[in-house]
């Protein structure tokens, strides 16, 4: 199948290194931030997608990727692409973007990869959150979804922000949680207009973000009950 052609194309290295620092990842996740992971599920087993997360701070991209059992792949400034992180970075299966997370060389590797069967990690809220909340969703994931013939799988999380916002240095503690959605399938996207697969994600998105929020909330105090669940529609 394509899905094994691409996996079998990495070298043991890549596989070895990006298999060794997810483990790492569970662990420090399980750890130190308590992490709970809903939706496994929906993760699809085979060929292309594009995943579509909420952005609240540092930790997001292994955040993501430590929930799945296949390989991500993730942007990545192309200033970063410089000797000595450049090799350690591709390992890593990192696409080089602009600043602004544009640029042709980055939207053909994009496409490509989503084309032979690689999952990509995109943020469509375009930056990290300023207060933790989700934000409205920008229309750029959707010519890459409908060209790379992939489907859209949301990906929502609560605790990120808490733990290391984008002006901290350093990361603290925290608890996390992570909700894997639905995908919104090919199918489906041939018969939205853009504007509406752009209210679809948001909307599924603003959703799971409410129910991860209550479930991080919840494990903090249980106290918390199911009538106290409206404080965060």
């Amino acid at each position: 199948m394509r899905e094994e052609k691409r996996t079998g194309a990495r070298s043991w290295s890549q596989q070895l290194l990006y298999n060794f620092l997810r483990v790492m990842a569970r662990l420090v996740a399980v750890g130190f931030y308590r992490i709970r992971v809903f939706g496994r599920e929906n993760w699809p087993n085979e060929g292309g997608a594009l995943v579509c997360s909420n952005h609240q701070g540092f930790l997001d991209p292994p955040l993501v990727g430590l929930c799945c059992d296949r390989q991500l792949n993730f942007l990545a400034k192309k200033s970063l692409f410089k000797f000595p992180i450049k090799a350690f970075i591709e390992h890593l299966n990192a696409i080089p973007v602009n600043r602004d997370g544009t640029g042709l060389d980055g939207l053909k590797e994009t496409l490509k990869r989503l084309r032979g069967g690689e999952m990509v990690l995109i943020f469509p809220e375009g930056t990290r959150s300023e207060n933790g909340q989700l934000g409205p969703l920008k229309p750029g994931f959707i010519a890459v979804a409908r060209k790379g013939k992939s489907p859209i799988v949301p990906v929502t999380f609560d605790g990120s922000f808490q733990a290391w916002p984008k002006w901290q240095l350093l990361p603290s503690l925290g608890v996390v949680h992570v909700l894997i959605g639905k995908p919104i399938t090919v199918e489906e996207m041939a018969q939205l207009s853009d504007d509406e697969l752009l209210s679809l994600l948001q909307s599924r998105m603003d959703a799971m973000f409410r129910q991860v929020q209550y479930s991080r909330a919840r494990s903090m105090n249980p106290r918390i009950h199911t009538a106290d669940k409206t404080q965060f529609a």
